[in-house]
């Protein structure tokens, strides 16, 4: 017999606001720092932005209609901050009408609306002022939240403050591929704990006013796997990236404090940086950051396998998603080097890796979410692929068999004896693909972004027979 998931067990899609929106500039939304990096010469690919996007401003009924046709039970959306309250300023109210409007028709067709605050759009105007490395933003996104709950408490139940606060600080303030584009390792150490001081005030701010709702964050985590378990410097270049990438938000949110051996590592390329950073973390911050969750969003999209030495057979390097200049996004991976173990591969060459989705559930439930009774969502998992139009049918089998592999992997985790309790794909629809424009498509619905038509890709519809069966076991439909 199939195995099946739990009754509770939550099946949905995920999107972004900048991602799809599009009315960039319409009813009062103003620039986010997106906005402003797209038309930066070489920060996106073909020059890209997401004015139109998906147009899902004009059309979100009928994307609706498609979330139901498919069975999904959640949506995870982010509302945009350069809508609810442009440049920062007072709360617009067309902008929050809308995400009034979307949240009304969610309920109608029986889907839970899963809210993010921030995925990533900040107010340009912010950023001029500074930006996360500013600790008045705190107070700013505090602010938005709470302008969000106002207009939303009544009738969304589930509250993600931040998603992928790494992208947000390390990959946007030191490696500069994403918006603002800066390249500074302070930048980074500032923007990380000012997002982590504004998850953990917004979350008891908000709880304050309703404990009846659930309350987290979503990190992007990852496996740092060594080559080599038995060879030292292997061992260290996994310990690496493992503290620089999950470590770094996984300590402060669940034990109240940054590792330590991190801080060492970053003080040995930048020490200004780093007192610069210790300088900013004020007494009580650390009890705000790890005020208790009532969910964890864990984001997965591949492992890590690392040497410390030059490997002989290095992983391969994918193209660049822009021409301006950039820096590693770790400040502290000297020696580090990526290893090649033949894996198949995303367009994004990303690898596909079922078991280490399973892996990494595990360990984040053993290591930090089980003592502190949190249960986790995998909050995005998703597959870019070159997807070709066949006689208006999109047959995607690449993803097919990425969604099934990966829902199967959650479900070896969840008899593990890990507490899981939901599944959003990445994403519903093809959209802006940040630096990489509309260069990668990762729906599960194909987009014709010329005419803005809608098509369930095969993928889509073994999404549905999945959910349909509560299953990745049952004989597949594609």
């Amino acid at each position: 017999m199939p195995r099946t998931f739990p009754d509770e067990f939550l099946f949905g899609a995920a999107t972004a606001a900048y991602q799809i929106e599009g009315a960039a500039f319409e009813d009062g939304r103003t620039a986010s720092i997106w906005d402003h990096f797209s038309r930066l010469d070489g920060a996106v690919i073909n020059a890209d932005n997401g004015d139109v996007a998906t147009d899902h401003y004009h059309r979100y009924a009928d994307d609706v209609k498609i979330m139901k046709e498919l069975g999904l039970q959640t949506y995870r959306f982010s509302t945009s901050w350069s809508r609810v309250r442009p440049d920062g300023g007072p709360v617009n109210q067309k902008g929050i009408d809308f995400y009034s409007r979307l949240v009304d028709e969610l309920l109608e067709a029986g889907i839970l609306p899963w809210l993010t605050l921030h995925h990533w759009d900040m107010p340009q105007a912010l950023e001029e002022k500074g930006g996360w490395t500013s600790r008045d933003t705190v107070d700013r996104f505090v602010e938005y939240a709470l302008s969000v709950h106002d207009a939303l408490g009544d009738r969304v139940t589930k509250w993600t403050t931040h998603n992928e606060p790494w992208c947000s600080s390390f990959l946007s303030y030191t490696g500069g591929e994403h918006a603002p584009g800066r390249q500074s390792i302070l930048d980074g150490l500032l923007a990380s704990h000012h997002l982590l001081l504004s998850h953990g005030r917004t979350v008891q701010e908000l709880r304050a006013r309703d404990e009846s709702l659930d309350f987290g964050i979503t990190l992007n985590l990852t496996n740092g796997e060594p080559v080599n378990p038995e060879d030292p410097a292997d061992v260290n270049a996994a310990r690496k990236v493992d503290g620089q990438f999950n470590r770094w938000f996984l300590d402060p949110i669940f034990r109240g404090e940054y590792p330590a051996d991190v801080i060492d590592d970053i003080r040995g390329v930048d020490a200004d940086a780093v007192d610069g950073f210790l300088a900013a973390v004020q007494p009580g911050d650390l009890e705000v950051v790890s005020t208790k969750l009532d969910f964890l969003g864990v984001n997965y999209y591949h492992g890590e396998f690392v040497t410390g030495s030059v490997p002989e057979n290095p992983a391969p390097k994918g193209e660049a998603p822009s021409s301006r200049p950039k820096r590693s996004p770790f400040p502290a991976m000297e020696g580090v080097h990526w290893a090649e173990r033949g894996y198949k591969r995303t367009n994004m060459n990303w690898e596909v890796d079922f078991p280490g989705l399973t892996n990494l559930l595990n360990r984040v439930w053993r290591d930090y979410a089980e003592a502190a009774g949190t249960p986790l969502y995998v909050t995005e998992n998703g597959a870019s692929y070159t997807d070709e139009v066949v006689d208006g049918e999109v047959h995607d089998e690449e993803r097919a068999q990425f969604v099934r592999g990966h829902v199967a992997a959650v479900l070896d985790a969840i008899e593990a004896g890990t507490d899981v309790r939901g599944y959003f794909y990445w994403s519903l629809l093809d959209n802006y693909e940040w630096a990489w424009g509309y260069a990668k498509r990762f729906g599960i619905v194909r987009v014709d972004y010329d005419t803005q038509v809608r098509t369930i890709k095969d993928s889509g519809k073994e999404y549905a027979r999945i959910i349909a069966a509560r299953s990745a076991d049952a004989p597949s439909a594609v």
